[in-house]
């Protein structure tokens, strides 16, 4: 198990990521943070500490197949000690439309955009892109834990909103089925299965995915993905997306990119990628994560070319089978 030391105490079966004084002293080099003075001709790839709003105006432009936006929602909340307050409506859309017109000359015409958020920050979202994009379709995915309420209902859900630069844009959905369980297969006259498959673990049907996703797990202490972080995304999550909405070698880019789920799917998956960050150690975070993908390419709950359901025995032995028991 790599040793990545924090003050507090972790349970032995604790897979969090953490930074040690060791290792920020070795990736802290690795790090872009010298801004050019000129505008950039090609693209860069890694990781970036810096504002997106100000990166963004020296990127190179048309280069982007993937943007992926994950700011933080209209809500009170702290990042390591950074506090984002939540605003009026129409002030967080005017933020949020600034940092797509910051964002869009970096977007090839064929290029795609998911914008995440939650109910509150949703009307939001759908004013400022619709400005700038073709809302395709709004994704809702279930946190499977939730969060607590006592005089409202418990929000367990959140948006991903897919929009596209133009008409013409990336989609593959072969290459993201989800396998099911078959509750009540209907089989043909002659006994055979019609549209699933009998398994050693059950019956399973491959679908294509829609817009409503129960299958995320919220990266928790146990999962080697995991970080303090505290709203991190998922790397079967990204995968889904990044798989869907681009091909081998696409340029993939995250300007929110926390503790960086998608710069490391992305190098999973074979694509390339730029992530912008504005908070030191999260910027380490994802580049220690970086590290890893080298060592170990398994993405929890993807495996076989298959995106299964949470928390089965067959999702399990089909990760099992593609890791290599890498303890992190």
């Amino acid at each position: 198990m790599t040793t990545l030391e924090l003050s507090k105490q972790r349970a032995p079966r604790n897979h969090t990521i953490t930074i040690s004084k060791e290792d920020r002293v070795r990736l802290l080099p690795k790090l872009i943070t010298s801004m050019p003075k000129h505008s950039m001709t090609s693209p860069m790839t890694g990781t970036i500490h810096g504002d997106c709003h100000d990166w963004a105006k020296v990127l190179p432009p048309n280069y982007v197949d993937l943007l992926f936006l994950d700011p933080p929602y209209n809500l009170d909340k702290s990042f390591n000690g950074k506090k984002f307050s939540r605003q009026n409506v129409e002030d967080y859309t005017a933020w949020l439309d600034t940092t797509l017109v910051a964002l869009k000359p970096l977007l090839k015409p064929t290029a795609t955009i998911y914008i995440c958020g939650d109910w509150f920050s949703s009307l939001s979202i759908f004013q400022a892109a619709s400005k700038h994009f073709i809302v395709r379709n709004r994704i809702t995915w279930e946190r499977e834990k939730g969060r607590g309420a006592k005089a409202n209902w418990k929000n367990s859900s959140e948006d991903i909103w897919f929009c596209t630069a133009s008409e013409e844009y990336t989609f593959n959905i072969e290459s993201v089925k989800l396998r099911r369980k078959v509750i009540a297969p209907y089989t043909l006259p002659n006994g055979q299965p019609k549209d699933w498959s009998r398994d050693t673990e059950g019956n399973f049907r491959d679908t294509h995915p829609s817009n409503l996703w129960t299958d995320i797990t919220i990266p928790f202490w146990s999962m080697p993905e995991n970080t303090d972080h505290p709203t991190q995304k998922s790397e079967k999550l990204l995968a889904k997306i990044i798989l869907a909405s681009t091909n081998a070698e696409d340029f993939v880019l995250d300007p929110f990119l926390g503790s960086g789920t998608t710069s490391v799917v992305a190098k999973k998956l074979g694509r390339k990628f730029l992530g912008i960050e504005i908070d030191e150690k999260y910027c380490l975070l994802a580049t220690r994560r970086l590290e890893l993908a080298d060592i170990s390419k398994t993405v929890q709950g993807f495996a076989d070319g298959i995106f299964w359901e949470r928390n089965t025995l067959a999702e399990q032995q089909a990760i099992s089978k593609n890791s290599n028991n890498l303890e992190i």
